[in-house]
């Protein structure tokens, strides 16, 4: 079991639409993600959806991510749902218990402190004033004189009476009524970032972040992470990819990825990865990041293979590099 909900993890860090919405908590651009009520539609999250693309994908993408501990989720309301076709677009009537009826009259009982006298508020009023239809006598303070007794109900279509009216609900879509029986309640979630994931995409993700920041603060387009299609077709994936666009329609396009090593060195190998995408993307600058060095073979390939390196303690002093060579 274990095992199988690793390599789940495992395949959906590499999804891209995982990753960019990932990208978006981490860099502070969503703390919460709240679905917004659309009358016709219920309940949806726009933002998602333009991720997605398929709007319909969106509660199974979301409950994905939330049932692999990526995303914690909230309930944030409860929808009723015809439940002939599942619209949203429900309203709820109280009813007449006798007839079913909702066209019903709602009306306050006021009880006469003194006297015990017990009738509907409208039977009290006289013009401005609350007068005792039994004994005659003006009340004049709510809780002292009179108080509130409850609510008395009265069907305009048989005319009877009663205190509690029952529920229904009528779908404005396909007009079915059903009642609290028959009805389905849909949960609604509110999204937030599980703050103990530790997994290597989102640690990847968050090490992009300074990278990611600076391009922005330099004007420029900035995806992180990002897929590109290179001229033979095939899809690869960079930390980072930056794009300026100039006034003749062309783009400059930068590339980055990042390699940290646990053991002091990076080596050559993330400059061979690095190189067999830049081949086929042919943007104008590539660089690895490689934290917190190359080693000596990783060096001399990427100078070979035209790949700018940057060596940095971590990514904040990384992208100060970056900011460095782009002068250059």
């Amino acid at each position: 079991m274990q095992e199988t909900e690793e390599k789940d993890i495992f395949d959906l860090n590499r999804d891209h639409n995982s990753q960019v919405l990932l990208s978006k908590f981490l860099s502070g651009e969503i703390r919460t993600l709240e679905p917004v009520y659309d009358p016709q539609k219920g309940y949806r999250y726009p933002l998602v959806e333009d991720i997605v693309g398929d709007a319909s994908q969106v509660e199974h993408f979301l409950d994905t991510l939330s049932g692999l501990g990526i995303l914690d989720k909230k309930l944030y309301d409860k929808v009723i749902l015809c439940p002939k076709c599942s619209s949203s677009n429900v309203s709820f009537r109280y009813c007449c218990p006798y007839c079913k009826s909702y066209d019903i009259q709602k009306s306050s009982l006021v009880e006469h402190v003194k006297c015990g006298y017990m009738d509907l508020e409208t039977n009290f009023r006289q013009k401005t004033k609350y007068v005792c239809p039994k004994c005659h006598e003006e009340m004049r303070q709510n809780d002292v004189d009179y108080r509130k007794a409850g609510v008395w109900c009265t069907c305009s279509n048989c005319g009877k009476s009663f205190d509690i009216p029952v529920s229904e609900h009528s779908c404005r879509i396909c007009c079915t009524v059903s009642t609290f029986e028959e009805a389905y309640l849909k949960e609604v979630f509110s999204y937030t970032l599980n703050k103990n994931i530790k997994s290597e995409s989102t640690q990847n993700l968050s090490r992009a972040v300074p990278i990611r920041e600076f391009f922005a603060k330099e004007g420029l387009a900035v995806e992180s992470p990002a897929h590109l299609v290179g001229r033979s077709g095939a899809k690869h994936s960079f930390d980072v990819v930056a794009q300026k666009q100039n006034a003749d329609n062309s783009r400059n396009l930068i590339v980055v990825d990042i390699a940290q090593s646990s053991i002091g060195m990076v080596s050559e190998q993330p400059v061979i990865a690095l190189f067999a995408k830049v081949y086929d993307v042919s943007p104008e600058r590539a660089y690895l990041v490689a934290i917190p060095r190359l080693n000596d073979n990783g060096r001399k390939m990427a100078e070979l293979y035209n790949i700018i390196t940057i060596e940095a303690e971590n990514t904040s002093d990384a992208a100060k590099g970056l900011k460095t060579s782009l002068k250059e």
